[in-house]
């Protein structure tokens, strides 16, 4: 299995960036946006969302899979700024719905994997990490637990990262659900300078590295509440 984990990697890379696009696609679409729809993005198929974005999609997951062992790139939706402007509180619900599409997925493998040690598809492991927190007696349940660890794992890493409110995450447009709507459009415009948006991400990318062990462990606990 160590030979395919790269592959795995992908392959849940994929299927989460492309959950968490189509969902943003989605809630514009039924917001009154229908761009992203007009490009195909309202879709769990990846291919309209890696034509949009190829490098982010394919070629960096790629790279940093075989030479880092962990999968990192991005993806974007379309929108109509218009539409923004004039519905500030759609665009902040747009923005909630690819961390929340995250979210879904990480409690599907969590109930998964909770679910299969309670019936003994799975077993508890001595070591766990986050390609593996659970242990099986044939090659295609080791598989699929495998599988599920890492849909855990990085679900629960793609959702806090981008609920944090900094731009160009889409923690920066959610946190206005919380304001008013002029409050709220007001911060969203002073939120779009590029400067802005590249130093929330390189704070962001530095200072988030502190929280990955805790939310390991958080994640250990949750799949395995007597782990010592």
């Amino acid at each position: 299995m160590s030979e395919l984990e790269p592959v795995v990697w992908l392959i849940v890379f994929v299927i989460s960036i492309t959950a968490h696009e189509a969902a943003h696609a989605l809630a514009a679409y039924q917001g009154g946006d229908p761009t992203a729809y007009q490009g195909g993005q309202v879709s769990l198929n990846p291919l309209p969302h890696m034509r949009r974005e190829p490098f982010g999609m394919v070629i960096a997951p790629l790279i940093s899979t075989f030479t880092m062992g962990f999968p990192i790139g991005w993806a974007s939706t379309p929108y109509d700024p218009q539409w923004e402007e004039r519905y500030p509180r759609r665009a902040a619900w747009m923005a909630a719905a690819g961390p929340a599409a995250n979210l879904a997925l990480a409690l599907i493998a969590l109930v998964v994997l909770r679910v299969g040690l309670d019936t003994g598809v799975f077993f508890p492991l001595e070591h766990v990490d986050t390609t593996r927190l659970v242990g099986a007696d044939t090659a295609t349940l080791d598989g699929l637990g495998r599988f599920l660890s890492m849909m855990l794992w990085l679900n629960t890493i793609l959702c806090l990262f981008n609920l944090i409110p900094m731009p160009p995450l889409d923690g920066a447009s959610a946190i206005t659900l919380f304001l008013p709507d002029d409050l709220g459009l007001r911060l969203r415009r002073a939120l779009r300078q590029p400067a802005l948006a590249m130093m929330g991400l390189f704070a962001v990318w530095y200072g988030f590295g502190m929280v990955v062990r805790p939310v390991f462990g958080m994640l250990v606990r949750l799949v395995h509440p007597d782990f010592g």
